[in-house]
């Protein structure tokens, strides 16, 4: 998604319907090339999460839920993300939301 000064770019399953989607990786690239990332997730996507872990014991039995750079949101789908992921942008938000990347190293080895 190309915006005024950055682009959001999603990557979905393949053949994941976007207005469904509840758990995705993302970036968010800025004009002079800094990146940052995150994994976005609805709430009822963590509580499907915590509640498959009871079984599997993960996470003290589905006890808690972390992601280093995790970002919670209420709706599904590719175009309320990207909403969230505007407004982070625009109060600056995204800087303790996100993964600080760096700059896109263009470099060849």
């Amino acid at each position: 998604m190309k915006r005024d000064g950055y682009e959001i770019c999603f990557v979905p399953g393949a053949g994941e319907d976007l207005d469904e989607v509840c758990n995705v990786d993302m970036w968010v690239t800025f004009a002079d090339g800094n990146r940052w990332s995150g994994t976005v997730f609805t709430l009822d996507e963590v509580q499907r999460l915590m509640d498959r872990w009871k079984g599997t014991g993960e996470c003290l039995d589905g006890s808690y839920f972390w992601c280093w750079d995790g970002l919670i949101v209420r709706e599904a789908g590719i175009p309320a993300m990207v909403r969230v992921v505007d407004d982070l942008v625009a109060t600056g938000d995204y800087k303790g939301a996100l993964r600080a990347l760096g700059p896109e190293d263009d470099r060849e080895d």
